[in-house]
C-alpha cells in the first residue's frame, strides 16, 4: 500500500467511526473507541481481502467493499461488547 492510500483509508475509516458515533451517541471516550474500531476493522477487512484475493471494488490499492464491511462488523461487535456488564457473585 502506498502512503496516499493509507491516508485515504484512515480518512474513510474515520468517517465511518464518526458516523457511527453520531448514530449511537456517547462522549469523547466513545468517539475514540469508535474511531479505533473503525480503523481496526477497515484495515483488517482490506488485508483479509488482499490475502484471500477477494477484490470486489477497489480504489487504487484499497479494497473498499471488504474494508467497509470489516469496519461495520467491528464497529457493531465492539459497540455490543462495550454494552455488556460484568456481573459478580
Amino acid at each position: 500500500m502506498t502512503i496516499p492510500s493509507v491516508l485515504l483509508g484512515f480518512l474513510i475509516a474515520s468517517f465511518y467511526g464518526a458516523l457511527f458515533h453520531l448514530w449511537r451517541g456517547g462522549g469523547a471516550g466513545r468517539l475514540f473507541l469508535y474511531l479505533a474500531l473503525a480503523w481496526l476493522g477497515f484495515f483488517g477487512g482490506h488485508f483479509l481481502a488482499a490475502w484471500s484475493g477477494w477484490i470486489i471494488f477497489s480504489v487504487g490499492p484499497l479494497n473498499l467493499v471488504m474494508a467497509t464491511l470489516g469496519a461495520i462488523l467491528v464497529l457493531l461487535l465492539g459497540h455490543w461488547l462495550s454494552l455488556l456488564e460484568i456481573q459478580g457473585k
